[in-house]
């Protein structure tokens, strides 16, 4: 009985449910607006590589501290922990950087000394910081390293005079992390000839021992960076190499005609076989600069004070005095700066004439790059706050902060991977 007045009750109850008027629907709901990412909340999400970093120099002084936030000297001290995590940069190519000397066998050993303690001081600094600071091998080392927080340490050569007349050094190096090569800088060398070294044509290009050396390069995997050297020397390495040739930090012609820029047909070449510029920040080489009387007058004297001297050829203690003296006039007379603006200009125009997928940033932080308004890497928002406004997208800006760099990178890892490589 008790379960049958249970089932009746239940049957009426549902009777009734059926009979009641039916609830009015809720009203949709709004939709929600989303807010559109900030450009600093953009900056943060992009890995941001710079590709020319000359912070090692740093690593040997002994009032400068990595890990510290080192008062800022524009074009020597721009570079640290605290620095890259307010300007949000993820790292980069850190740079084993050799001046020029005398092409003799005594200058040429103490030049493989100089960028071997170099490299090793790079390794201790990554050893000593563990938890902020790793070694990137590859694209994909250098991109796991960005997503843990850490700061990324690729490792390049700038300047190939340390490897003497012996290509098979370049394996030493490799062998412990290098994994992209310059092979000259401001003056010719043994490899080829440079943009900048006004005793010899503008026609030369890499000698035979230079090819050799873009060979060795393709074989081990590496970048080949041709920023510095001549037109000529760029356009051999185009022709032999069997990937991608970079310039780390190099700017235009047609916003400055300086001999180590380039041009915009020049430029169209190097992206065509799938090369990438990246924009220099260093003033001499981004606009005509006119010093103070002051500075001409003590620059006409360290001239007269080191005359029929070329500093870049000279032994140790005359190169030391030169730099000595040209530190002095520096602080007492600080050079022209040029501005963010000019430093943008290059930039756009170069994105203006191969697009994002072939421009990036190399500025030459802690090697004489920086402007003003760009004192060092914390103002690094600026420029992605800029190239949004200029109609930029988040994916083109990817590219630009480090996608690129990393797409050559895995062409030059494939190369060596490949059965057929040379």
């Amino acid at each position: 009985m008790r379960k049958t007045l249970l089932a009746v009750s239940v049957s009426a109850l549902a009777l009734l449910g059926a009979c009641a008027p039916k609830a009015a629907d809720p009203a949709p709901a709004e939709p929600t607006e989303v807010a559109a990412a900030t450009p600093a909340e953009i900056h943060e999400r992009l890995m941001v590589l710079d590709s020319h970093l000359d912070t090692p120099a740093n690593l040997s002084k002994p009032d400068f501290d990595i890990m510290a936030d080192n008062p800022s000297v524009i074009g020597e001290v721009q570079v640290d922990l605290p620095k890259m995590t307010r300007g949000g940069l993820d790292g980069g190519f850190w740079v084993i950087f050799t001046p020029q000397g005398p092409l003799t066998d005594e200058a040429y050993e103490a030049a493989l000394q100089g960028a071997t303690a170099r490299q090793d001081e790079i390794l201790a600094m990554v050893a000593a910081h563990p938890e902020s600071f790793e070694l990137a091998y590859t694209a994909d080392d250098a991109e796991r390293i960005a997503a843990s927080g850490k700061r990324v340490v690729l490792q390049s050569i700038e300047n190939s005079y340390p490897l003497k007349l012996d290509i098979s050094n370049l394996q030493t190096f490799y062998d412990k992390g290098v994994r992209m090569v310059g092979l000259i800088h401001f003056r010719d060398n043994q490899f080829g000839g440079s943009a900048t070294d006004f005793t010899s044509p503008d026609s030369k290009g890499l000698t035979d021992l230079g090819k050799e050396l873009v060979r060795e390069a393709n074989r081990l995997g590496m970048v080949v960076d041709g920023s510095h050297s001549s037109d000529a020397s760029v356009k051999d390495m185009i022709e032999i190499s069997t990937t991608p040739v970079i310039l780390t930090h190099t700017g235009l012609k047609s916003v400055y005609d300086h001999p180590r820029n380039i041009s915009d047909e020049f430029l169209k070449e190097i992206a065509a076989q799938g090369g990438v510029i990246q924009i220099n920040a260093y003033s001499g080489y981004l606009e005509q600069l006119e010093d103070t009387p002051e500075r001409r007058a003590a620059l006409e004297g360290l001239t007269a004070e080191f005359e029929g001297v070329d500093p870049f050829s000279a032994d140790d203690e005359t190169k030391a005095r030169y730099m000595a003296r040209m530190t002095e006039i520096n602080e007492e007379f600080p050079p022209a700066r040029s501005t963010f603006e000019k430093f943008m200009e290059h930039m756009l125009r170069a994105l203006e004439l191969v697009g994002p997928d072939h421009v990036g940033m190399g500025a030459d932080w802690d090697g004489g790059g920086g402007v003003t308004g760009m004192e060092d890497v914390s103002f690094l928002p600026k420029v992605t706050e800029r190239l949004l406004a200029e109609g930029y997208t988040e994916e083109d800006l990817a590219k630009i902060w480090g996608g690129n760099l990393m797409r050559v990178l895995r062409q030059a890892e494939a190369a060596k991977e490949a059965p057929d490589a040379p």
